[in-house]
């Protein structure tokens, strides 16, 4: 199943979708997606099946505002599960790859607040000239969970989605020497979305850590990124039971999966130079796309002004 959030053309507000044929079917009430969290899947059940036999309303997709799936999750944990990435950007920011990250899948949390949908507009964080996009998916917790193990940890995955962690370089590499962050670097935006697809829907996809599907990302028409969510290092399972550590997973929490390789401009002008991958200005358009995840597109606006501290 696909699930959306979806701004109804009748009441303005949202409201919980099933995608088929082309068409979003909403869900009567006020429940949020997450409301529909937490068990083994039969709060999901019930509702399209509600949903099939009397829907809020039945309206084309192309003409459905779609917001972020989760518009407002619990905590977002975003990982750097993909080693291409991860060895290039280390020697973009003038480090080495520390061995750490053969231990354990780190992650850092993000800010939830920061959600946006999948068409919405974003800006360049305040003092930035080195804005970034990250092509990414990410997995959302439907059953709570403490000290899950790796082989159960699939069972509690609501479903993927595609994220892109909005990024500041000149901002992450400041703020960075001191040992903490990313902080402003990442602080701005987060994109989610289209939609939260099942894991039945890819079950036939399986491949590598995760599922052979194509990932790709172009500016303004032309492509610049292209990977497969299979090539991760560290499968979900690992990073879900390794946020679950000492603490509770939440229904609704997102758990991103990093960068793929060549999924950024930091990777790219590294390898290519500046030139011939700029750096994101207002008024471009990014389309980042994962096969049958959909697609996030986005356009850049000019950054607000920087608020001075004295």
């Amino acid at each position: 199943m696909r699930w959306v959030t979806y701004l109804s053309p009748a009441d303005g507000q949202q409201h919980i979708g099933l995608v088929r044929g082309g068409a979003v079917a909403g869900l009567r009430g006020r429940d949020r997606l997450l409301d529909l969290f937490g068990d083994d899947g039969e709060r999901l059940a019930e509702a399209a099946r509600s949903i099939e036999s009397d829907p809020l309303e039945v309206i084309p997709e192309a003409d459905a505002t779609l917001c972020a799936p989760v518009p407002v999750p619990p905590s977002i944990r975003d990982f750097m599960a993909f080693e291409e990435h991860v060895v290039t950007s280390m020697a973009a920011l003038g480090r080495t790859v520390d061995p750490v990250w053969y231990e354990i899948p780190v992650f850092y949390f993000t800010n939830p607040a920061a959600v946006r949908g999948p068409c919405d507009d974003v800006e360049i964080s305040p003092g930035s000239t080195q804005f970034d996009y990250e092509l990414e998916a990410a997995a959302i917790i439907g059953r709570p969970g403490a000290n899950i193990r790796v082989e159960d940890a699939e069972s509690h995955i609501a479903g993927y989605t595609i994220l892109c962690d909005w990024s500041a370089r000149d901002l992450q590499d400041h703020e960075m020497r001191q040992g903490l962050g990313p902080a402003k670097g990442k602080d701005g935006a987060t994109s989610l979305g289209p939609y939260l697809v099942t894991p039945d829907e890819l079950a036939d996809h399986r491949g590598g850590n995760a599922f052979d599907l194509p990932m790709t990302a172009t500016v303004n028409g032309r492509r610049y990124s292209a990977g497969n969510l299979a090539d991760l290092h560290w499968s979900f399972a690992q990073m879900i039971s390794y946020a679950s550590r000492g603490t509770t997973l939440r229904p609704g929490d997102v758990i991103g999966s990093g960068t793929v390789g060549t999924g950024c401009i930091l990777e790219l002008s590294r390898v290519h130079g500046e030139q011939a991958y700029p750096w994101l200005s207002p008024g471009d358009e990014v389309v980042l796309e994962i096969e049958r995840l959909g697609a996030v597109r986005s356009r850049i606006l000019h950054a607000p002004e920087v608020v001075p501290l004295r």
